[in-house]
């Protein structure tokens, strides 16, 4: 009986194993052209194969989320701005797109649709007069824990001095994440903008600040590497506070309290010595409002990284225009640089009209909290997905970067096409294998935000000749 069983086992297995081989070597004849067309070539292989990775692919392109905030307004498909930016209806004004190519040095230079061809004006001005220059590049994950930013400020700094981190928040859940200061603390609670519970009264344009229920500290220490933040001289903690309170603050391990009075004006506590490796901030009271800390230098450059992540940018529309003009007395820039638009993109995607639309009011809006300041729009990094097995880059990319160029072309601001940059198509692939971005294939490494931060800082220089 058992032998009986077994033979039976055997047959059904060699049956389908006959079954199989038929249908393979059928799927390797030329069906289509045999029959007239009326039989369609197939593939078992490449059917099995495509059927598994179709399910993998589904899978990938559900876990692309945009911001909400875009999702909502796409949702309504309602566009409030009065300007239009679509390829088709270029006004005479805006000024065409240029095509730029890199220089005989190998340089990719940023485009420029200011008006007048004023380029990084502010910049050069503060410069070449010898006073301290300040840039912020405020985007989302792509340049989390001061990627491609750190390595942007050493080149700067080391091209015309500074030091110093620039801007830090009160806290952060992961601070060993990022290397360009040892950052400790206890006690706040962050506010981020678009999160329940914030106040858009004290959004500036890190779009986030921090506030206790008593007792909290920050404190921060200088690193070694990236150059040039070991020490600095300068250190700033900017607040509102609503009641009268005492703030100490301590560098080097040399503590000093100050009394603050109650104001719903920013107010700021600044300590100059030279020699700062050490800053920490007390306070005990919840009556402030933490809106952060500036460690620089009193001459040369300071690079201000802001990342926010999941954002794409369209929340800066709403950041308060009465903080950040306050916020200027003490930490105002000569350069914003926006990085956003990897979370307004989904597979298969090619219109960007109400993305492109949105950002050219935060660039309004911007120019209204700042505005001195002159505004580079920086396109977004390649950006990979998965193509019936295979990593290409994502379709979606090269309108995007057009949505993109678009809006500084609107907005007479400068532009950078960072995925040209990097390579162009599928030049996420060859990061990723190389070690200079994750294995997302979206985001950098520090090895690649090192190599994209050389790209940009000769690109800046370029322009401020």
């Amino acid at each position: 009986m058992k032998n009986t069983d077994k033979e039976k086992k055997g047959h059904a297995a060699l049956t389908v194993i006959i079954a199989v081989a038929v249908v393979a070597g059928v799927s390797l004849l030329p069906l289509d052209r045999l029959s007239g067309g009326k039989i369609s070539d197939f593939s078992l292989v490449s059917d099995i194969i495509h059927d598994s990775l179709k399910t993998e692919n589904e899978e990938e392109e559900a876990r692309v989320e945009i911001d909400p905030v875009l999702a909502k307004i796409i949702k309504a498909d309602t566009v409030s701005s009065t300007m239009t930016i679509s390829a088709d209806s270029i006004q005479d004004s805006i000024p065409p797109a240029v095509q730029v190519e890199r220089t005989a040095d190998g340089v990719l230079p940023i485009e420029d649709y200011t008006a007048d061809g004023r380029g990084a004006y502010r910049l050069r001005q503060a410069i070449s007069a010898g006073r301290f220059a300040r840039m912020a590049i405020v985007g989302d994950s792509y340049v989390e824990g001061d990627i491609f930013c750190q390595n942007v400020r050493e080149k700067l700094q080391s091209l015309y001095g500074g030091s110093g981190v620039g801007y830090v928040n009160m806290f952060s859940e992961f601070p060993g994440f990022r290397r360009s200061v040892k950052q400790s603390g206890s006690g706040w609670t962050a506010h981020i903008a678009g999160k329940k519970g914030s106040s858009e009264k004290y959004l500036g344009l890190s779009e986030s600040y921090f506030t206790t229920e008593g007792s909290a500290w920050s404190q921060y220490k200088g690193s070694k590497s990236p150059a040039h933040l070991n020490e600095w001289n300068v250190s700033r903690f900017l607040f509102v506070a609503s009641a009268a309170t005492n703030i100490t603050a301590s560098v080097n391990g040399v503590s000093t309290t100050y009394p603050v009075s109650a104001s719903d004006s920013v107010q700021e506590i600044k300590v100059i010595a030279s020699g700062t490796s050490d800053f920490k901030v007390s306070v005990n009271s919840s009556a402030i409002k933490g809106l952060g800390v500036w460690l620089d230098s009193s001459a040369g450059i300071g690079v201000d990284c802001m990342s926010s992540r999941g954002f794409s940018g369209l929340t800066l529309a709403n950041i308060s225009q009465g903080l950040c003009s306050q916020m200027r007395e003490y930490v105002d820039y000569d350069l914003i640089i926006l990085e956003f638009g990897i979370n307004a993109m989904s597979p298969g995607q090619k219109q960007f009209n109400v993305y492109s639309s949105k950002m050219a009011e935060v660039v309004a809006h911007i120019r209204n909290c700042y505005p001195e300041s002159d505004i580079l729009i920086m396109g977004i990094g390649d950006r990979g997905q998965k193509k019936g097995g295979v990593v290409k880059s994502m379709n979606s990319v090269p309108y995007m970067i057009d949505a993109q160029r678009q809006t500084a072309r609107a907005s007479r601001c400068l532009f950078w096409d960072t995925r040209a940059a990097m390579g162009g198509e599928d030049a996420i692939v060859e990061w990723a294998r190389t070690g200079r971005a994750n294995k997302d294939y979206i985001h950098l490494t520090h090895k690649g935000g090192e190599v994209l931060a050389e790209e940009f800082a000769n690109a800046l220089k370029l322009l401020l000749r």
